[in-house]
């Protein structure tokens, strides 16, 4: 038997040996339950990452921002703004316009109504969740 059949076999067993899908939980059951009580469905998750709801937060703050204010701002590089900045705008939630200011490449963001409503949603579910957990 080489390595990697053993390895897959040894992946597939419970901690009594037995057959993870037959009776035993497998580790990826585990890991996603555990996501599951983490993050509830009615919980934004493309608002609720923390660099993402940084911006969102950032934007409903301020009428817009130049990619280079949220990148100080936040304290991330261009790449990360990027990835993160694209997400919101895929979903609807902030706007992108680029432009020039003379010869030099402008690029700015606005926060639209829909992600308004949802940084909106995301925080009233938040507040749902403290007060539970205080007791009110």
């Amino acid at each position: 038997m080489g390595k990697q059949s053993a390895l897959k076999q040894t992946s597939q067993r419970g901690h009594d040996g037995k057959h993870a899908d037959k009776g035993g939980r497998g580790l990826q059951d585990a890991r996603a339950s555990k996501a599951r009580v983490a993050l509830p469905e009615s919980l934004d998750r493309l608002i609720h990452e923390r660099l993402r709801l940084g911006i969102v937060s950032a934007l409903a703050a301020n009428e817009s921002l130049t990619f280079n204010d949220l990148k100080n701002l936040m304290h991330i590089t261009d790449g990360n703004l990027s990835v993160h900045a694209r997400k919101l705008e895929d979903a609807g939630y902030i706007t992108c316009n680029k432009y020039f200011d003379g010869r030099v490449p402008k690029t700015e963001y606005k926060l639209t109504a829909a992600g308004r409503r949802a940084l909106e949603g995301y925080l009233n579910h938040m507040e749902t969740l403290i007060k539970k957990m205080r007791g009110r």
